[in-house]
C-alpha cells in the first residue's frame, strides 16, 4: 500500500500526517517546531513513521513558514539588484520608495531605472537599453546575491524582461526574478513582490536542503514537493525560484485540511496555534483570494494571495494584570509553552492556562487558581470572544451566519457562541488540519493578463486564456486528464484607450499518477 506524508512547520509545532491513497489517516503528530528546518522536520517525520515502512510513501509535501519569519524578523536574507524597465516613464518613484526603512536597507543592494518597458496593449514604451543594462551587471558583480528585474505592463509583453534575464545571467552567477511570472498588474507592487522573492531565494534554498535531508535521514524517499499560498503544490525547483508564493501556505493548509476534514466546502475556517488566530474564507473547498495588494512585512505586493485575517489570539497568548482590567497579547511564549505556561510548571499566565481553568484536561490546574480567580478568567474570555467575534464579522461577505470549522492547536479557544456561525464544527483531527491540506493539496496553473481584442471574439481570448492555465497545471505536474477550472475572471479595462480586457483563469488538478481517491477523509488510529 502507497502512501503519502503532508507537513506543516508552524511557528509553534511541526505537525505530520500519515495518508493513505484512500485518505485514511495513518497516523498524526505535533512535535516542537525548532530554529532550523531538518531536526525538527525529522522529529515529526520519525514519530509519524513509527511502525510503518518508509519504503511506502511515495509522496512527501510541506508547508512552511521560514520565508514569512525571514521577512518579518528581516533575517537570512539577500541583497538584491533591483533593475527597472521603464525609463523615461517610471523615474518620478524610485524603486523600494515605500518599504520600511529597516527592510530596505537589509534587502538593496543598488537599485537602477533603464530604458525599456510597454504599453498595456503590448507596444514599446522604449527599447530595452540593452548597454545599460550590461553594466548593471558589470557593477554588480561581487556585489549582489540576486537581482530582481520588473517592467513596465510586463504581463502584456514579457519580452524585455526575458532578455534583460538573459543579459544579466551573462555576468552574473546569481538567482534572477523576473515580474512577469510573480506579481499581476500593478508596476510598483509587481516590483515589491518580485524584489522580496529575490530576496527569499537563499532561504528556500535552506529550507528545501532540510527538507530532503530529513526525509533521507528517515529512509523516505518520496518526491518531495512545497504548498504555496493558493492551496496547491509546487515542486522543490519551483519553490527555490518562486519562494514568495510560499509565505501564506500554513494558514491555505489548514483552510484545505479544515474543508477535507470537515466536508464543508464553502465556510470560514479558523486556524488558532500558539501565537495568532488566522481566519480565512472557503469557496468550493479553496481559499478565497484576496482582491487587493497584500501587505507582507509592510510592504505592499499583489501575486496571489489569500484572503485572511489575522489576530493576536494563540495558546501561547500571555495575559497579564493591569490597573485596566487584565490584557491579552500581542505577545507569546510560542514554542516554549510546555515550560513557561502556569499549567505546566511555568511562571507566564497564558490563555491556556485560562482554558485548563475552565476545564480543559491539560497541566495542572491548581497551579493556575493560585494565579487567577474565576473574575478575572470570565473577563479574558470576554476579551477573546470579541476579540474572534470581530474577526469573523471581518471575513463575512454578507450579514447571514456562517458554519465555522475550528482547527489548529488552540481550536479550544473557539466558543460555541460566536456570534455570526450558524455552528462551530471540530472534526477529527481538527489539530493536524494544516498538516493534512498539504498531504491532499494539488497542483495548479494560473494565468493574468491583458489582452487587446483587435477585432478577435472575446469567447477566443477567454478560452485561450483557459486552456493556457489548464497547460500551466499539466506542466507543474497535474494530471492533463483530471484538471479542471477553478476560477476565471473578466474585467473590461473602460479607463485605458482601445478595447482591451483583463482576463484571469485558474486551473487544478491532483498530480499526474497520484490522484487520491474521492470522498472525504477517513480516520484510523492516530498517535503522538
Amino acid at each position: 500500500m502507497s502512501a503519502r506524508i503532508g507537513i506543516d512547520v508552524g511557528g509553534t509545532n511541526t505537525d505530520a500526517v500519515l495518508l493513505a491513497e484512500d485518505r485514511t489517516i495513518l497516523a498524526s503528530v505535533k512535535r516542537p517546531t525548532t530554529p532550523d528546518i531538518e531536526s525538527g522536520v525529522r522529529a515529526a517525520l520519525e514519530a509519524v513513521l513509527e511502525g510503518q515502512d518508509p519504503g511506502a510513501v511515495k509522496l512527501a509535501m510541506l508547508g512552511t513558514t521560514q520565508c514569512t519569519n525571514a521577512i518579518v524578523e528581516r533575517r537570512g536574507l539577500r541583497r538584491v539588484g533591483v533593475l527597472r524597465l521603464g525609463a523615461p516613464a517610471t523615474t518620478a518613484i524610485p524603486p523600494l520608495a515605500d518599504w520600511p526603512a529597516d527592510l530596505r536597507d537589509v534587502v538593496l543592494a543598488e537599485a537602477r531605472i533603464v530604458g525599456g518597458g510597454h504599453h498595456f496593449d503590448g507596444r514599446e514604451i522604449a527599447p530595452l537599453d540593452v548597454a545599460a543594462v550590461r553594466q548593471a551587471a558589470s557593477d554588480w558583480q561581487g556585489e549582489v546575491d540576486a537581482v530582481a528585474i520588473t517592467g513596465v505592463f510586463s504581463p502584456a509583453s514579457f519580452m524585455h524582461e526575458e532578455m534583460a534575464r538573459d543579459l544579466v545571467r551573462d555576468k552574473l552567477n546569481v538567482p534572477v526574478s523576473i515580474s512577469c511570472e510573480i506579481g499581476s498588474l500593478g508596476l510598483l507592487e509587481r516590483e515589491n513582490a518580485t524584489v522580496m522573492n529575490a530576496a527569499l531565494t537563499g532561504v528556500a534554498e535552506r529550507a528545501t536542503g532540510g527538507f530532503i535531508q530529513a526525509l533521507r535521514a528517515v529512509g523516505v524517499s518520496a518526491t518531495p514537493y512545497l504548498s504555496q499560498n493558493d492551496g496547491t503544490l509546487m515542486t522543490l525547483g519551483h519553490a527555490a525560484e518562486y519562494p514568495v508564493l510560499t509565505v501564506a501556505s500554513g494558514p491555505t493548509n489548514s483552510l484545505r485540511g479544515g474543508a477535507l476534514l470537515s466536508g464543508r466546502m464553502d465556510a470560514v475556517v479558523i486556524d488558532v496555534g500558539g501565537t495568532t488566530a488566522d481566519l480565512g474564507a472557503l469557496r468550493d473547498g479553496f481559499p478565497r483570494e484576496s482582491g487587493i495588494a497584500v501587505e507582507i512585512g509592510g510592504v505592499l505586493t499583489n501575486f496571489r494571495m489569500p484572503d485572511l485575517v489575522s489576530v493576536a489570539l494563540g495558546g501561547g497568548t500571555i495575559v497579564r494584570r493591569t490597573s485596566a482590567g487584565v490584557e491579552i497579547g500581542p505577545d507569546s511564549v510560542g514554542h516554549d509553552i510546555t515550560r513557561r505556561a502556569l499549567c505546566f510548571g511555568g511562571d507566564t499566565l497564558t490563555l491556556t492556562d485560562v482554558a485548563v481553568l475552565g476545564g480543559l484536561g491539560l497541566g495542572d490546574p491548581g497551579a493556575v487558581r493560585h494565579a487567577l480567580n474565576a473574575a478575572d478568567a470570565r473577563e479574558v474570555n470576554a476579551v477573546a470572544l470579541r476579540v474572534l467575534d470581530a474577526a469573523l464579522d471581518r471575513m463575512r461577505t454578507s450579514a447571514e451566519p456562517v458554519t465555522v470549522v475550528a482547527v489548529g492547536g488552540g481550536s479550544f479557544l473557539v466558543p460555541d457562541d460566536l456570534a455570526g456561525a450558524v455552528e462551530v464544527l471540530r472534526p477529527s483531527h481538527h489539530e493536524v488540519a494544516n498538516a493534512v491540506g498539504a498531504a491532499v493539496a494539488e497542483v495548479s496553473g494560473e494565468i493574468d493578463r491583458i489582452y487587446h481584442l483587435d477585432g478577435k471574439p472575446r469567447s477566443t481570448l477567454i478560452e485561450e486564456a483557459r486552456q493556457e492555465a489548464r497547460q500551466r497545471a499539466v506542466d507543474a505536474g497535474a494530471d492533463a486528464d483530471e484538471v479542471r477550472d477553478l476560477e476565471l475572471e473578466e474585467i473590461q479595462l473602460a479607463y485605458l484607450p482601445g478595447d482591451a480586457v483583463r482576463i484571469r483563469a485558474r486551473a487544478a488538478g491532483p498530480l499526474s499518477g497520484h490522484e487520491l481517491l474521492p470522498g472525504g477523509i477517513e480516520r484510523a488510529s492516530a498517535h503522538g
